[in-house]
């Protein structure tokens, strides 16, 4: 069975469930600590729609958005959070037994965790960025989903994905280190303005043609 391919223990730490940061009252320096962050931009070819994958030496693996994402940068007020990503599959219903756990929904990069809906309309997915088992989804965000771009490291983590041990190297290296994804940003943010510079410089013109 898959189950037994999965190693959910490191040596001198016991991570349990007081361990994983599912409340506000988690510090930041625990991340900091415990976890590595790796990252997938533009996810699905949706440009800025960036998220963060705290990897642990364990094999877990905690989904959240990137400082990035619009949702974040610009500020959103996020309405509500749906869970139910496609018909007869809602994360909610992800229930998970004992050390093998069971009964947890699989998971690719691409798979959609959940939905976030905003006050202005605007909608997007959370992806799990990695394969493995859905091991935890945070509920805490259904009651206060602005956790998501306000804590997104604490309180407002999407989900914890557990990655088999054999596969656990091979899908860090298909995420992007944390010098890469600063460097798209960069790059990303330049683009922008060039083009917004660009958009000036034309009205200008054509404001003196006039």
């Amino acid at each position: 069975m898959e189950e037994e391919d999965f190693d959910n223990g490191i040596p001198g730490f016991e991570f349990d469930e007081n361990d994983w940061p599912t409340t506000n009252e988690r510090p930041p320096p625990f991340v900091d600590r415990y976890f590595s962050r790796f990252y997938k931009t533009d996810m699905n070819g949706k440009i800025g729609e960036d998220h963060c994958v705290l990897c642990h030496s364990n094999k877990i693996c905690i989904v959240t958005l990137a400082k990035s994402h619009p949702v974040i940068t610009e500020k959103k007020v996020i309405s509500s959070i749906n869970f139910q990503v496609a018909d007869g599959i809602n994360r909610l219903d992800n229930k998970v037994s004992g050390k093998g756990k069971r009964g947890a929904q699989w998971v690719k990069p691409n798979s959609a965790l959940c939905r976030i809906i905003c006050e202005d309309g605007s909608q997007y997915t959370v992806c799990a960025c990695v394969r493995g088992m859905l091991v935890e989804i945070n509920e805490t965000i259904l009651t206060s989903p602005n956790f998501i771009a306000e804590k997104p490291e604490d309180a407002g983590f999407v989900a914890i994905i557990l990655i088999k041990k054999n596969e656990y190297e091979r899908e860090k290296k298909a995420l992007l280190s944390e010098e890469k994804y600063k460097e798209i940003v960069n790059n990303r943010s330049s683009t922008v303005d060039k083009s917004s510079n660009a958009e000036e410089s034309n009205k200008t013109e054509q404001t003196l043609q006039l």
